[in-house]
């Protein structure tokens, strides 16, 4: 049997995690990011291309576009983990391919945080953590992503013992990463640009 309430809800909320914040922001401040550096509407290139203020606004308001809706599911209407699980994957789909931007996106990292946060706030502690030490040893944003993204469904399985949650955390992973393809190409050549510890320009 259909539960249309639970297919409103996934419906508001992929149209809601749609919402390009990134692009949106870039606008604000009169450039169109989808044109500079990366040409991504994440938080990473939006601080590269327009200023680390901005870059935190886009972190903060796609990281609540996976918390906000996952959270009300889980907290507010009590759907069981099932639901939730469908929930947080469609979270993720929306910010990742955006209906508002020809089904392009971001490639996921904070409204992913998001969900995580938002199905186990200690889970999303040890993973930022982890994603933290692999950002400040590499200087690069999209590593620690990476192996963040991989072990997130793991770490959540193991404190929260429900595989639906561990699921739904498992297919965002994977969509994380499926986004991050191109820069995995770019890690395995040594041509990706790392955030901290950029090489510096010797003088002739």
């Amino acid at each position: 049997m259909i539960d249309y309430t639970l297919l409103f809800y996934l419906t508001v909320t992929y149209l809601i995690t749609s919402i390009p914040f990134g692009y949106i922001v870039g606008k604000i401040f009169g450039k169109d990011v989808t044109k500079e550096g990366s040409g991504n509407i994440g938080a990473t290139n939006v601080a590269r291309t327009i200023g680390k203020k901005a870059g935190i606004l886009v972190l903060i308001l796609d990281a609540l576009k996976g918390y906000i809706p996952v959270y009300y599911a889980y907290d507010y209407f009590f759907y069981d983990t099932r639901a939730v699980m469908l929930v947080a994957i469609v979270a993720i789909l929306g910010h990742c391919f955006s209906i508002f931007m020809k089904f392009k996106g971001g490639k996921g990292v904070a409204t992913g945080f998001g969900v995580l946060l938002a199905l186990s706030p200690q889970t999303a502690l040890i993973v930022f953590l982890f994603w933290l030490g692999v950002f400040l040893v590499s200087g690069y944003v999209s590593l620690a992503s990476i192996m963040a993204s991989s072990i997130s469904w793991v770490i959540l399985f193991y404190i929260e013992k429900d595989i639906y949650l561990a699921l739904g955390a498992f297919i965002v992973s994977l969509i994380i990463i499926i986004k991050h393809s191109s820069n995995i190409e770019r890690l395995i050549k040594g041509t990706e640009n790392r955030f901290l510890y950029k090489a510096k320009i010797k003088e002739d």
